[in-house]
């Protein structure tokens, strides 16, 4: 019997916080709302440490914290989510302890796919962004699994910085760049060869289509599925990027509460939306002017 009226408790709560926010975020809406927000999900194994929890259930909290978020996005009209999971700078951890996490990830990725999911029943479609080479085979196959399962959702875009770092990213655009480049060359000087041969420089109308610029590399960005982010929240108070989006956040705010991930809320979301609402006309002023 008391767990029949602590589920009733548990539901009329939900229904109340559901209403609360649907209000908070129709106050919102009359402002501009952003279409892409991206989380670096900073101090889980420091809130690990501050409430004594076993090793991973600080992660495991900060998976929490990552499905509220989505929900919050998603209820306000947020079109893209991207959250800065794994680093390829925390492959230099302890092995056991990045063993431990590439394990968690696996569990994790496969409970986004469950059916009954968050992800599937939102709409949200996953992409998993970074230099997947890297990941264990298992963890990769979850997430290629998930990619699959989930191309079908068109609702929303959840991007999972795995295996990632920005400068990495900026190298492999700027290789395959240089690659779609030079087969475009190749491709024009098989078509010369023959009774008439004429010189390259002289079949190409502006020798400036071989050359790489910034829509080359923009297209060949792991992140090129998003427009770029109005807003980094990043927690725990440091304000730095941490080699995450440095390409794509020249117009950006960045928002740095002190609550470590797993302590992140609503209250903080709002906070983040009202600021760039705040800022909204001079970050639009900013992108016209680049």
């Amino acid at each position: 019997m008391e767990g029949v009226n602590g589920k009733k408790v548990g539901h009329l709560f939900e229904n109340i916080s559901s209403f609360v926010r649907q209000c908070i975020f129709s106050v919102l809406s009359v402002g501009p709302v952003p279409s892409h927000i991206a989380f670096i999900m900073d101090g889980n194994r420091r809130y690990s440490k501050k409430q004594n929890l076993i090793d991973g259930n600080g992660h495991r909290a900060g998976f929490s914290a990552l499905i509220n978020m989505l929900k919050y996005c998603y209820e306000l009209g947020v079109k893209y989510i991207t959250v800065y999971a794994f680093s390829i700078d925390n492959f230099k951890r302890r092995p056991e302890e990045v063993v431990s996490l590439m394990k968690l990830m696996q569990e994790k990725i496969d409970e986004l796919t469950k059916e009954e999911s968050i992800v599937n029943h939102l709409g949200i479609r996953i992409y998993f962004q970074g230099n997947l080479k890297l990941l264990s085979d298992h963890v990769r196959s979850a997430a290629e699994r998930a990619m699959v399962k989930t191309s079908g959702n068109s609702k929303a875009v959840l991007s999972i910085c795995v295996a990632y770092t920005s400068t990495n990213e900026i190298v492999h655009a700027v290789q395959e760049s240089c690659e779609e480049k030079w087969d475009e060359i190749r491709k024009l000087d098989a078509n010369n060869v023959g009774g008439n041969l004429v010189r390259l420089e002289e079949n190409v109308k502006d020798k400036d289509e071989h050359r790489i610029g910034v829509t080359n590399v923009d297209r060949h960005m792991y992140m090129s599925v998003c427009p770029d982010p109005d807003i980094i929240i990043r927690t725990s108070g440091a304000s730095r990027l941490s080699n995450f989006l440095l390409w794509q956040s020249a117009h950006c705010l960045l928002y740095s509460p002190a609550a470590l991930w797993p302590e992140i809320g609503l209250r903080h979301l709002i906070w983040a939306i009202l600021d760039f609402q705040r800022n909204y006309l001079y970050l639009k002023e900013k992108k016209k002017q680049s």
